[in-house]
């Protein structure tokens, strides 16, 4: 007989930000008894945005079931939220999961796919608030569960976010053990992770630099809910 064992999925996508999954697979990885599958339409590497390629494991197609699906973020989310193959996929493998979770701007391509209608949730505090455009509920905080939806905030907030994943699986004391394994104990050298604690004037002129990418994010979002809002309930 076989044993039974926990199996983790996470999109792949041409542009994620690679930490976004490789975080969380880290800390997954970690768990007894448990299979991670890296999903995307083919076999073929795919690249990072910052030039790492990601071999997936799995395509679409050939994945039926799992127990945790998770979609990171990135720049190449932007595409993520019109690709109606991953829409479709992530419509599909929902109602199999026991949690349906994302990582930084993954939470806007699980709303494009209205999957987060009605729930708390958070992403890359740049963009946290256009989880409303979607029908959810956004909230800046680094992990928010609602439900079966467990969501990280930007990009380091992974691995918080996985261990949050990993408690509700197989209990805080794997959890805990694997925190332990890893050294996750961080310390930064500046007080500048977040919008909250970094210096207002630096703030400002990273939203500046941002603000021409976060208007594109942002008409992709919109053109996604007018999409949300001619679906007819069924």
């Amino acid at each position: 007989m076989s044993t039974p064992h926990t199996r983790i999925g996470l999109v792949l996508f041409p542009r994620l930000t690679q930490l976004d999954l490789t975080g969380p697979v880290e800390v997954f990885g970690r768990m007894p008894e448990v299979e991670i599958v890296l999903l995307w339409k083919t076999l073929y590497p795919v690249p990072s945005d910052r030039g790492m390629c990601i071999l997936p494991t799995a395509t679409f197609e050939d994945c039926d079931s799992l127990d945790v699906i998770c979609v990171p973020g990135g720049p190449g989310q932007v595409e993520l939220m019109e690709d109606e193959d991953t829409l479709q996929f992530l419509r599909r493998i929902a109602p199999t999961c026991k949690f349906v979770t994302s990582v930084c701007t993954g939470s806007l391509v699980l709303g494009a796919a209205g999957l987060l209608n009605g729930y708390r949730a958070t992403s890359h505090w740049s963009s946290v608030d256009q989880l409303s455009l979607l029908g959810a509920d956004p909230v800046s905080e680094r992990v928010v569960r609602d439900r079966n939806r467990i969501t990280g905030a930007g990009v380091t907030s992974g691995i918080d976010f996985a261990l949050a994943v990993v408690a509700e699986l197989a209990g805080a004391d794997v959890a805990q053990e694997i925190q332990l394994q890893m050294e996750y104990d961080p310390e930064p050298p500046y007080q500048a992770g977040s919008p909250r604690s970094a210096p207002p004037a630096l703030v400002t002129t990273t939203r500046e630099k941002l603000a021409s990418f976060i208007e594109r994010r942002r008409a992709v979002t919109e053109r996604a809910a007018k999409r949300l809002a001619n679906v007819q309930p069924t």
